[in-house]
């Protein structure tokens, strides 16, 4: 039997990156997948009509998800295709890279507000239509909440934000079979690091340079691990960082 096989997973941010790569994963391993997006419907439906040409399950729902009336409908609606939810994956994030001259309120509330809020708020509406059974909740953190690098400031204080929510909630749901985990990436290959000009800078070499197993990230490194969190393998895990970044954050 597949790992997810009867499950409702919600993928947010799964228009492309690591989200699309998990939810592809998750449907690969039997779970009905919501790809949610906020504006890239095209990315979305693309994601979508992989998985159904490979015989999974899936549909795209739009939803800001630092908004609570639309994290409200999008639970909503994927209640009424599916019936429940049964794992949330918080990946929906943005990250500037800016020195402390340039910073702004405007860029601080941007990335607070999807990546700290939008994830407070995706995890109260999760854990209301969580039934007996309980349910399963992935944060997608980064390697940057405990190594942050230089002129990211902002984007590692929300991550380091997201990770004492994981581990605060862990507690909180004691005894109710919610499991909740935080995933660090190291560096990923994406669409967004390829249109920032990452990859293949310098700053990428140096990080390869200093990875041990020698190679950048790509989206399905994460992927694998969220499944594993995600499944009854992973049924003894809970409140826990979990670094995948090829060893870089090891030295």
């Amino acid at each position: 039997m597949s790992k997810l096989s009867n499950k409702v997973a919600i993928v947010t941010g799964a228009s492309k990156g690591i989200g699309a790569s998990i939810a592809k994963y998750f449907a690969a391993e039997g779970a009905k997948v919501v790809v949610n997006y906020a504006s890239s419907k095209e990315g979305a439906e693309k994601v979508v009509t992989n998985i159904t040409e490979n015989g999974g399950i899936a549909i795209a729902i739009k939803a800001d998800v630092s908004k609570a009336t639309e994290v409200s409908q999008l639970f909503e609606e994927t209640k009424n295709a599916f019936g429940q939810v049964d794992i949330l994956v918080n990946n929906a994030g943005i990250y500037q890279f800016s020195p402390i001259e340039t910073f702004s309120e405007d860029s601080f509330h941007q990335q607070f507000n999807t990546n700290v809020l939008g994830s407070l708020l995706t995890i109260s509406e999760a854990v209301k239509q969580f039934d007996e059974k309980g349910g399963v909740i992935i944060n997608i953190s980064s390697g940057a909440s405990t190594t942050p690098p230089a002129m990211m400031s902002v984007y590692s204080a929300t991550k380091a934000a997201l990770d004492a929510i994981t581990i605060s909630l862990s507690k909180e749901f004691s005894g109710r079979n919610i499991r909740i985990n935080s995933l660090l990436p190291g560096g990923v290959q994406t669409e967004g690091t390829i249109t920032a000009g990452i990859t293949g800078s310098d700053a990428e070499k140096a990080m390869i340079s200093k990875t041990p197993l020698g190679r950048i990230g790509q989206p399905e490194d994460i992927a694998k691990v969220a499944v594993f969190l995600a499944s009854d393998d992973a049924g003894w895990i809970t409140g826990e960082k979990i670094t995948v970044a090829g060893g870089l954050y090891g030295l």
